[in-house]
């Protein structure tokens, strides 16, 4: 089975590409040196995610992303990565770019994340922006 699965909750979604996008998410996790050896991205809709959010987190608002980490240790990437495909929408139309694009940012950001980087300070997020920008652009047309 391949380490790197994709699935969809609770809405019509389509993820295209998928073979190029598990080399691009394999090519992130060489160029950091880290193995996966499990990593599920899931897609669902807001609502969704808000109970995801409500339930594990205690948190009682939307986001884009939720990362669970189920990795023992410093051994390899095992993790869920939920993506609310309707934030993705909004924030790619409020910050007047593609989708698509803010999807391959989220699935970047995610999975850096797993590889230790933080986005707490704004510091941090600076990096964090600059580091899945990096990512996108190991992402092939």
């Amino acid at each position: 089975m391949n380490p790197i699965q994709f699935f969809v909750e609770d809405l019509s979604f389509d993820l295209k590409k998928k073979k190029k996008l598990r080399s691009w998410i394999k090519d992130i996790a060489e160029k950091f040196q880290v193995e996966i050896d499990q990593l599920n991205y899931i897609y669902c809709s807001d609502n969704y995610l808000l109970e995801v959010n409500q339930t594990y987190l205690q948190h009682d608002y939307y986001t884009d992303i939720i990362t669970f980490d189920q990795s023992e240790g410093e051994g390899p990437i095992e993790a869920d990565i939920f993506i609310s495909i309707d934030r993705i929408k909004e924030n790619a139309k409020e910050n007047n770019h593609q989708w698509q694009t803010e999807l391959h940012r989220v699935m970047a950001h995610g999975l850096l994340h797993l590889i230790g980087f933080d986005d707490k300070t704004d510091e941090q997020k600076q990096i964090m922006r600059k580091t899945e920008d990096d990512c996108l652009s190991l992402l092939p047309d």
